[in-house]
């Protein structure tokens, strides 16, 4: 009922792309702040407008979607239902977030970069109000007429622990992992599997990508596995669109979550860059 997969990290050098990385910095910079929607609201608007900015200075029409004031950024040229990639940018109250889920945010951004330079078909939404039970992409999946092929969801993608012992698992799961966090993983339902293939292909064939553990759920038993059901995916997965879960695994892994320790200093630009480079290499886009 459950599967995993192991790719090794790429092995080529990140040099080429030190722009890349600054930029990610400088993203996770802004955006870290405590931004929840109700406890924070100054905040959480001013980060959401940031990310509105960025995506229009990329030529992006972007939208506010629905009462959770979502960001939705369209192809210019669509070339009928695009691919979404998706992540949270409010914080739980009090917390920089700079992990959750700001690294996310700045990730989805420079793969906006990459998709308008090539006028890739690929979409962007920017959920608000995650953290107050996936409110804001449940009211994204009710009310917008957008179809998209898959949905990739990252949910913090910029934190390792590169000790023995560094990572965990839930005790509950039936599954080997391993107990150094060095890896991204992905998660798919049995409808998203294709797409996830398509990801271990890019992550076999990139340089650059980090270090891959993918997880597979069959015959619907992520319906009973909490720690798989705790972001944005799963409005998707309840509609049936195929939608893939990026992350690093949390609290599994970040002593910093959900704390006022999550902050900037703390992130792996890095493993950041490599992540936004697989990304775009899942997605055809030349980085």
């Amino acid at each position: 009922m459950l599967e995993v997969h192991e790719v090794p990290e790429g092995a080529a050098s990140l040099a080429d792309h030190a722009e890349l990385e600054q930029r990610l910095r400088a993203h996770v910079y802004r955006i870290a702040r405590p931004r929840h929607r109700r406890a924070q609201a100054a905040e959480n608007r001013a980060v959401a407008e940031y990310v509105a900015r960025q995506l229009e200075s990329m030529g992006f029409k972007v939208e506010w979607q629905g009462r959770f004031a979502n960001l939705v950024a369209l192809p210019v040229h669509p070339k009928g239902q695009p691919t979404l990639v998706a992540a949270h940018y409010d914080s739980v109250p009090f917390s920089p977030g700079a992990d959750d889920n700001a690294s996310a945010v700045a990730v989805l951004l420079e793969v906006a970069r990459a998709a308008a330079s090539q006028q890739a078909n690929v979409g962007f939404v920017a959920f608000n109000a995650e953290e107050e039970g996936l409110v804001g992409s449940s009211d994204f999946v009710r009310e917008s007429a957008i179809a998209p092929t898959v949905v990739h969801v990252l949910e913090m993608v910029g934190y390792t622990d590169r000790r023995r012992g560094g990572q965990r698992k839930p005790f509950y799961l039936p599954i080997r992992m391993p107990d150094v966090g060095d890896f991204l993983g992905v998660i798919a339902n049995a409808k998203s599997r294709p797409h996830l293939e398509r990801v271990e292909a890019a992550a076999r064939t990139s340089p650059f990508g980090p270090r891959l553990l993918t997880l597979r759920t069959r015959f619907g038993v992520e319906r009973l596995l909490f720690d798989l059901l705790r972001s944005d995916h799963v409005p998707f997965w309840k509609r049936g669109t195929p939608a893939l879960m990026w992350t690093d695994t949390a609290n599994f892994r970040n002593p910093n979550y959900h704390r006022g320790t999550d902050t900037p200093d703390t992130l792996d630009y890095e493993f950041m860059t490599r992540v936004c480079l697989l990304l775009c290499a899942s997605l055809d886009l030349a980085s």
